[in-house]
């Protein structure tokens, strides 16, 4: 339940990297189309052999590195694109490039627009409007979120709040996400503690 909470409060931001490896192909260029991304937003056969077309771009193996985002995807199989998998995909990618941005076209940037798109579409049907940073609203939903999980009416140490005032009035990006996901895993450790 926190987690579909967490998820309608965080908005994206799109990725950037001066130095991509996707510099000189242009996204068409993979078989998933942004209008078939947006139509589906779930990690499903096509998606995910985008993320693997995209993975071979970045490494040059024809198979994908035991770990990678297409492992990674993998785990989120035929899954709707939430926090969870944008932030493993990310993960996966920074064990095959070593860096810590995602790189722009790159498969965390393709979850993370695709969790974008999956984002806005529920804003625009509840009539939300996101502004695509961690504001103080922004934060005061994964701070009610974070009290709904653990039962408490204070944040956990470290838990999704703390995570979240640290990248306070930044653009929601992937690595912001991964350090909420990664509090969000101490609040609900603390949870079982109780």
């Amino acid at each position: 339940m926190s987690r579909s909470l967490l998820s309608k409060s965080l908005r994206f931001a799109p990725s950037t990297l001066s130095k991509s490896a996707f510099a000189n192909k242009p996204l068409n260029s993979f078989h998933t189309s942004p209008a078939k991304m947006a139509s589906n937003n779930k990690l499903n056969s096509d998606t995910i052999s985008d993320i693997t077309a995209r993975e071979k771009q970045i490494t040059g193996q024809d198979d994908p590195v035991k770990g990678g985002p297409t492992a990674q995807a993998q785990k989120h199989a035929n899954q709707t694109v939430n926090p969870d998998a944008v932030s493993d995909i990310t993960q996966g990618e920074r064990k095959i490039t070593g860096a810590e941005a995602p790189l722009q076209g790159g498969p965390a940037a393709m979850a993370q627009s695709m969790a974008t798109q999956q984002a806005q579409a529920a804003g625009n049907s509840d009539g939300a409007h996101a502004s695509g940073k961690l504001d103080s609203k922004t934060i005061s939903h994964i701070t009610a979120a974070e009290k709904e999980l653990t039962g408490h009416d204070r944040p956990v140490k470290g838990g999704p709040t703390a995570q979240a005032q640290k990248h306070a009035k930044e653009p929601i990006t992937s690595e912001a996400l991964h350090d909420i996901t990664e509090g969000e895993k101490k609040s609900e450790l603390a949870k079982s503690r109780q």
